[in-house]
Order: C-alpha cells, then sequence, then structure tokens
C-alpha cells in the first residue's frame, strides 16, 4: 500500500490524552526526582473512576461473584438495579453460580434465592422472563457436565462472559465512560482497514497487528427499553451512516439509536466501544511509540535529579557495564552558584562528592545544586573503549560527547510510565488468575533476555535521534546538519531530500533575522548545487526564494511546520542508526491510507472523522516544501519514512480526489436513490452507486433487476 502522510504532532495530542485519560503516566512528578510517589494517584478524573468501576465489574462477573457486583451497583449505579430485565439476569446467573458450588449450603442459599428474588423479579422482568424462571429450575436436576441437558446454555461458563459485557454496555452508556478518543479511533480505523482489504481482495500488510490488537468478539449491545420502541423513525442517512460505519445490521442500527435516543454520535461511540481490544497489546505499542517520540522515559536509565546534567547512558549506582572496569567511583560536580540558601552546613560551592558502587546518593543533601554525574574513571575515549556495536559508533561517541549536557533539559521533562498500576493492584486483591501472572512472568523473562550492554546501547542511539528531532523543532538546522554528518558523513548523499530541506530551514531563519547575505550564500552553496542535481528541487527552490520579498514576516513560521521535518529526519536517522520505527506508526499510516480509499469508493465523506480525530491526523501542511516531487531515487526511502511527512504542498486529503468514473458516478445517482437501494437490498454504498450507474440512476430498475 502507498505511504500516508499523517500529522504526527497530531497522533501526539491524542496518545499523551489517552495515556493520561488511563493513567498510564504519572503526570505528578517529571523523572528528575528519584524517589517517585505511590502507585496509586490520589485522584483521578470521573471518566477514569466510571471505567474502572465498569472494569471491576465486568471481572467480578466474569469470575461468577454476582453478590461483589450487585454491591458494586448499589453504591455506584443503582439505577441499573431499577432495570427489571438486567435484574431479573443477574439474579438468575447468581442463582446458577450458587448451584455451580455443588454443596448443600450452596444448594439451599439458591433456592432461598428463588424464594425471594428470582421469582418476583420473573413476574414482571418481561414477557418471557417467567417462562425462563420454570426452564432454569431444570438445573436442580441436571448436572453441570451434561452436554445434551436442555440446560446445558445456562450451566455453560460463557454466559458470565455475555452478561459481562452486557453489564458493560449498559454501563457505558449510562455513566458516558466512554474509551479515550484515541482507542476508539484506533478501533475505527482497524475495522475499516479490515474492510476495505476483505472488499477489494487484497492482503494487509498490517495483519499481524490488527488480528492481534482488534478481537473478533463484540460485547452484547445495550438493549433499548420497551418505551424506546414507540420512538419516530429515523433519518435513513443516520441508520445506513451508523450500520456501515461499526458493520451492523438496518435493524441493529435502529435498535443501537433507539438506545441512545436517536443521538446518532453517542449510538456511534457506543457501538465502537463494544469492539474489544487486547488492551495489554495496545498499551505496550503506546508505550513504545512515547519512549520512540519523547514524550516518556524509556525508564532504562538512571532518574535525574534538579540540575543533574548526565550523559547519555547513565547507570544506576552498583552496576557496571559489561566489558568495562567492574568496578567504578560516580563523581558528583556540585556547582551551588544558583542555591540560594549559603548559610551554616548547607553551604556548598564547587565540590566533588565521590559516591562509591556500594553507596547510595542522599539527593535531598544537593536539592537546588546544578550537579553533574561523571564516571570517575571516564576518559574521552570512554564509550570508544567500552563498545564495538555497529559502524556509527566512532560518529555516536563524538555527538556524545558534545550533546552530554542535552539530557537534563529535555528528559527532566517526559513523564514517567507506570502502566496500569491500580489495575494491577486490583487484580492482586482479587487472587488474579494464573493467565495474568504467567504473562509478567513472561514479558519480565523477555526483558532481561536483552543484555544490559544493549539496552544502554540503543538508549544512548535513541537519545541521539531525539537530540536531533528537537534541534530541528527549535529551528537550528545548521547545527542538525553538523551533528548529522558528524555521526555518519555519508547520510546527506542518500538523503539529498532531507539536506535540502533543513538548508531551506536554515535559509529562512536568515531572512527573518533579516541577514539576507548569508542567507543567499546558504542558498548558492547548497539549495542551488542540490536542486540542479535534482531539478523535481527546482520549484520548492524558486519558492522558497520568494521570502526575499517578504523581510517583515516570520519567513520560518510561514514557510514549514517543523514537527513534520524533525520527524522526517528523526525516521530516517533512526533506521541509519538500526532503531526501527514504533509499530503503532507503521499501523497509523496503514489505516489512514485505507480510510482515505475506503471513502473514495463511497464517495462521500465521513461523517465521523471529526469526533474522531481523524481529520487532524491527516492534516499536515508544508507550505514550501514539495516533496512529491520527490526523485526516483529517493522514492523508497520516502515511503519507508525518511520524507513521508513532507509530500506535498497542502496534503489534507480531499474527500473529492475521486477519478473520472466515479465522478461520473455520481453525477448519476440522487442522494436518495442510493440510500433506497442500499435499505433495500442492503449493500454497501459502494455497491449501490456502481448498480444505479448502470441503470441510469433509477432506484427502482435496481431493485427490479435484483428481483427479476
Amino acid at each position: 500500500m502507498d505511504s500516508t502522510l499523517v500529522n504526527w504532532e497530531a497522533l501526539d495530542r491524542l496518545i499523551l490524552d489517552f495515556a493520561k485519560s488511563e493513567n498510564l503516566i504519572d503526570d505528578s512528578a517529571s523523572t528528575s526526582t528519584i524517589s517517585f510517589p505511590s502507585s496509586s494517584p490520589s485522584s483521578f478524573s470521573s471518566s477514569y473512576q466510571s471505567r474502572f468501576i465498569i472494569r471491576q465489574i465486568r471481572r467480578f462477573l466474569e469470575s461468577g461473584d454476582i453478590d461483589s457486583t450487585l454491591h458494586l451497583l448499589r453504591s455506584h449505579a443503582p439505577f441499573i438495579l431499577d432495570d427489571r430485565r438486567l435484574l431479573f439476569r443477574l439474579q438468575k446467573q447468581k442463582f446458577m453460580e450458587l448451584l455451580r458450588r455443588g454443596t448443600d449450603e450452596a444448594r439451599d442459599s439458591a433456592i432461598e434465592c428463588i424464594r425471594t428474588a428470582l421469582a418476583p423479579c420473573a413476574l414482571d422482568a418481561y414477557p418471557e422472563a417467567y417462562e425462563e424462571f420454570k426452564h432454569i429450575l431444570l438445573a436442580f436436576i441436571y448436572d453441570k457436565d451434561d452436554q445434551n441437558s436442555p440446560v446445558a446454555k445456562a450451566w455453560s461458563e460463557r454466559r458470565r462472559f455475555e452478561i459481562a459485557g452486557l453489564m458493560s454496555s449498559v454501563l457505558r452508556a449510562h455513566l458516558q465512560a466512554y474509551d479515550p478518543v484515541f482507542s476508539m479511533t484506533l478501533r475505527y480505523l482497524i475495522s475499516i482497514h479490515k474492510g476495505f482489504c476483505i472488499h477489494q481482495g487484497i492482503s494487509s500488510p498490517i495483519s499481524d497487528l490488527t488480528e492481534r490488537l482488534l478481537l473478533e468478539e463484540r460485547d452484547p449491545p445495550a438493549v433499548p427499553q420497551e418505551s424506546f420502541y414507540e420512538a419516530p423513525p429515523f433519518d435513513e442517512v443516520d441508520i445506513q451512516a451508523l450500520a456501515h460505519a461499526v458493520e451492523l445490521t438496518r435493524q441493529g442500527a435502529i435498535d443501537s439509536l433507539r438506545f441512545a435516543k436517536g443521538d446518532l454520535f453517542q449510538a456511534f461511540q457506543n457501538e465502537l466501544c463494544r469492539m474489544k481490544v487486547d488492551v495489554s497489546m495496545l498499551d505496550e505499542l503506546v508505550r513504545e511509540y512515547c519512549v520512540y517520540r519523547g514524550i516518556v522515559d524509556s525508564g532504562l536509565a538512571l532518574p535525574s535529579v534538579p540540575g543533574l546534567k548526565t550523559l547519555a547512558e547513565p547507570l544506576k549506582v552498583g552496576q557496571s557495564e559489561p566489558g568495562c572496569c567492574s568496578s567504578r567511583n560516580y563523581s558528583f560536580e556540585v556547582d551551588n552558584t544558583n542555591n540560594k540558601h549559603s548559610d551554616g552546613e548547607n553551604s556548598v560551592s564547587n565540590a566533588h562528592m565521590n559516591v562509591s558502587p556500594e553507596d547510595s546518593v542522599d539527593v535531598n543533601s544537593i536539592q537546588g545544586t546544578d550537579v553533574e554525574l561523571r564516571y570517575a574513571c571516564e576518559s574521552t575515549s570512554y564509550h570508544e573503549d567500552c563498545s564495538t556495536s555497529g559502524s556509527h559508533q566512532a560518529g555516536i561517541s563524538k555527538v556524545l560527547q558534545r550533546n552530554r549536557n542535552y539530557t537534563i533539559g529535555e528528559r527532566s521533562k517526559r513523564k514517567r510510565w507506570r502502566g496500569r498500576q491500580d489495575e494491577e493492584d486490583y487484580k492482586q486483591d482479587l487472587n488474579a488468575t494464573a493467565t495474568s501472572t504467567n504473562l509478567s512472568r513472561d514479558k519480565q523473562q523477555g526483558f532481561e533476555k536483552h543484555p544490559s550492554a544493549d539496552i544502554n546501547a540503543r538508549d544512548d542511539k535513541n537519545e541521539i535521534v531525539l537530540g536531533m528531532k528537537e534541534l530541528v523543532g527549535r529551528g537550528m538546522a545548521a547545527e542538525v546538519v553538523e551533528e548529522v554528518t558528524a555521526l555518519d558523513p555519508n547520510f546527506f548523499m542518500q538523503n539529498h531530500v532531507l539536506l535540502f530541506q533543513l538548508k531551506q530551514v536554515e535559509f529562512l531563519k536568515l531572512v527573518s533575522s533579516g541577514d539576507h547575505t548569508s542567507a543567499l550564500r546558504v542558498a548558492s552553496s547548497h539549495l542551488g548545487p542540490i536542486a540542479s542535481r535534482d531539478p523535481s528541487l527546482l520549484k520548492p527552490l524558486k519558492e522558497t526564494l520568494l521570502a526575499l520579498l517578504r523581510p517583515n514576516e516570520d519567513a520560518l513560521g510561514k514557510g514549514l511546520p517543523l514537527h513534520a521535518l524533525s520527524t522526517s529526519l528523526q525516521v530516517a536517522i533512526g533506521q541509519k542508526l538500526g532503531i526501527e520505527e514504533p509499530q503503532l506508526m507503521k499501523l497509523m499510516r496503514a489505516t489512514l491510507h485505507t480510510h482515505n480509499e475506503w471513502f473514495k469508493l463511497q464517495m462521500c465523506k465521513d461523517r465521523f472523522e471529526s469526533l474522531l480525530r481523524v481529520d487532524s491526523l491527516k492534516d499536515v501542511n508544508t507550505p514550501l516544501i514539495s516533496a512529491c516531487s520527490m526523485s526516483k531515487s529517493n522514492a523508497d526511502s520516502c515511503t519507508h519514512g525518511s520524507s513521508q511527512v513532507t509530500i506535498s504542498s497542502s496534503t489534507r486529503v480531499s474527500e473529492e480526489g475521486s477519478s473520472p468514473a466515479q465522478e461520473s458516478s455520481r453525477d448519476v445517482c440522487d442522494e436518495n436513490a442510493i440510500l433506497k437501494v442500499m435499505e433495500f437490498l442492503a449493500l454497501p454504498r459502494a455497491d449501490a452507486i456502481h448498480l444505479l450507474a448502470q441503470y441510469n440512476g433509477n432506484a427502482e430498475t435496481v431493485i427490479q433487476q435484483i428481483f427479476a
């Protein structure tokens, strides 16, 4: 599939919102503190609290603990118990769980449950409830292991999951406890991606991700109350939009709209949240992306303290790196010039503090100071002596030496990844199943398989790439070119478009500062020669030179979004250093591409893309750089990410970008005719349009021909 432009900055915002909403990151303290807060935060958002309660109720029901479920419902959602339909199902399940225990005491409790709760509820729950009540009494005489008994389905533990899913759907809608936008967006895009691949008969390049991430099973739909069945008819446009967006039958879409009282977008969110995702896999994809983008700290390094300037590969006190001196002292150089507290014994000025591997660091004694952590045995050739990984190691060593102080400025801003610790605490309280325990042990064993030297080397490289990204974001193009060249002298020979773009930034920055002489020197020394070798860059060169005519404007600010260029450079350098781009980036690029293609086939605009921020993910604007004019030699690198962000001068995908055949089909077909064929023949929009085009847009003729 073709590479599709993605606004990675917009994705960063969605991801950060997701991580905060799900309490996956510690937003109360930065990584610059050595003592971390407790795993359970003191306050959650009401939405998180509601989702957490729903997850607790789901777990109770899936484990067959109906009493705990009822207790939680009375405390947090008593309105659920006012719905006699739901209460009857809960009491019926409680009866079966009591019998499942198999003891005389449990059987007596089951009889008491029938007398005091189940039978009274069966009288007015719903028309079929009393018949179901009489049928369930057969469980007294048929064993739970008898697969041929008339109550085999009632005995099945699958009933636990069905009622758990139903209760989750109802609670989610009533409490407005929808999953974060990113989670719903991912479900939607993957669903469309799968449908598009099936419709076109093509294989998905990301099927290994989509099949594991989005599960086939869905929660049962929330059933509307009987009073809603007399609701006025809904607009057919809404019915068809909902049905095809989340793969429902027409009747299913109508029921969903009834439950949402006609609110299309609420019904859409209800249906999206019924789709099940592998939460642990989603969290890991998000964590990988956040580390790659510098949103959260990798967690592989020693946490820094305020004022701590550290190497890009710090080791914990007492830890030695394989292949290096086994015993190493750490030297803290303390600069107290910024410390206002200079009285008494707390006064420290330009002092040195040596810490042996056996010692612990008392951070409280150096708070408020500027501290530099160095190795006592450190030499200028340290990295060259201790590592031999890869042909770029010498370049990496030089860049590390020059950018050793970068870490304190940026890493201290990053969030700390905490994961679903409150979820784990809750599981421990419930004596979590062996499955989750084994999963955690397997993940830990997998982590331990990586040698610490490899982890440190990977962390070093990622810090270098993030440093380059930060420099580009600040518009420091000349410094970036210098650092990249030191890292790999041949890099820009293989990525000349990136060099052209960086020199554009340098040119525009000089123009903005009024230094036209230096700007023209950059243009003649770099931009001109690159464009002469690649004629496709002549047009963006001309557009760049136009900045000279607008000296009073912010040429750099209006010239191009630096975040797009910084991401392009990050991906390209990362590939050069052997850092794979996150799987989530591949997933988003592929699914946004199929979203574009799908709605070209549908010949309409996606009614839900604004709700899910899909439009912002596609909104990439690069006014001066037109990389879709890239030469053939760079096409491959563009596809793999080195310049995928900067491909056109205005890259917001237009829903009007249809082929001539599609345009002619649209002209022939009336919207009402399209909806009529979709309704009567239960066809996708694209197929309905195709049929109407064959019969001059006459819906009645199409229907007659199909049934003839």
